[in-house]
This record gives C-alpha cells, sequence and structure tokens, in this order.
C-alpha cells in the first residue's frame, strides 16, 4: 500500500496552485514586523512592532489584496521574488519548502488546526505592537533579538 503524501512533500513552490500557495502561510503574522535594515553591512533586523494593518487578533492583513499599494514596501511573494524568501522568518513555509526542510508540527498544514501556530508560541499575536502607536525615531528600541 502506497502512503499518499501532501502536497507540500510532492511538490515544488514553482509547480503549486495558487489554493496550494495561500495555503502553506501559516498565520504568524511575522512578515507583518516591521524591519529595519542597516545599510552598512544589510543586515535586516526584525521588531515587535507590526503593520498598521494587520489585525493582531486574527494575524491577518485587513487589506490584503491591497496590501502592497497601500504599504509599498510589503513583498507579495510569488514564484517569480522568491530571491525575497531570505528575510522571511526561519519558520515560514516558503522558506522551509525552498530549502527543502519539513513543515514544523504546530502549521496548520500538519496540525490541522489554524489555532496551533498561536498555540505554539510562533505567531506574533501575544507581543507585537502596532507601528502607529511608537514614533518613528524609536523605532530601533524595538529591535527583537534572536527572533529569526
Amino acid at each position: 500500500m502506497s502512503e499518499h503524501k501532501p502536497f507540500w512533500q510532492t511538490k515544488t513552490l514553482a509547480q503549486m496552485s495558487r489554493q496550494e500557495w495561500e495555503s502553506l502561510c501559516d498565520g504568524c503574522a511575522r512578515c507583518c514586523l516591521l524591519k529595519l535594515q542597516d545599510y552598512g553591512s544589510d543586515d535586516v533586523y526584525y521588531t515587535n512592532l507590526h503593520c498598521q494593518y494587520l489585525n493582531r487578533e486574527q494575524c491577518q492583513c485587513q487589506h490584503y489584496d491591497t496590501r502592497s499599494t497601500l504599504v509599498p514596501d510589503c513583498v507579495t511573494l510569488d514564484i517569480h521574488n522568491l530571491d525575497a524568501i531570505n528575510w522571511m522568518p526561519s519558520t515560514c513555509a516558503y522558506r522551509l519548502i525552498a530549502e527543502n526542510k519539513p513543515l514544523p508540527s504546530w502549521h496548520p498544514l500538519v496540525s490541522g488546526s489554524k489555532e496551533s501556530v498561536h498555540e505554539a508560541g510562533i505567531s506574533i499575536r501575544s507581543f507585537s505592537v502596532c507601528e502607529t502607536e511608537v514614533n518613528v525615531e524609536n523605532h530601533p528600541l524595538h529591535i527583537i533579538d534572536d527572533f529569526n
């Protein structure tokens, strides 16, 4: 008897349907955190500040379809810009699959529950602050150590 493997174990990112691609997102919203870049070294630092358009409780963008228009720096990840994956969190399913790594047990596709990402403490639900609540000059004070 042959074992049926899930699509993320048998397909590359380029082979996935739009629905499969979208289902890879675990709902952690880590990609919605503001990142600061050191222009001298190109190092990227995550902050605990989330985009003003994020619904923190649901960990979903309130303007998903127009996010790149509203926030020009928001990367709409797709097969054509996978080079942007290097700044994605190390827990990101897109990055994991691109690196031929398995999805973690808390990923909703594995666990069967959208809450598992929150229960595992992976999502930003419990610690993020909306960017509009902090003055821009204080953003560096919100860098998260060892986040990625």
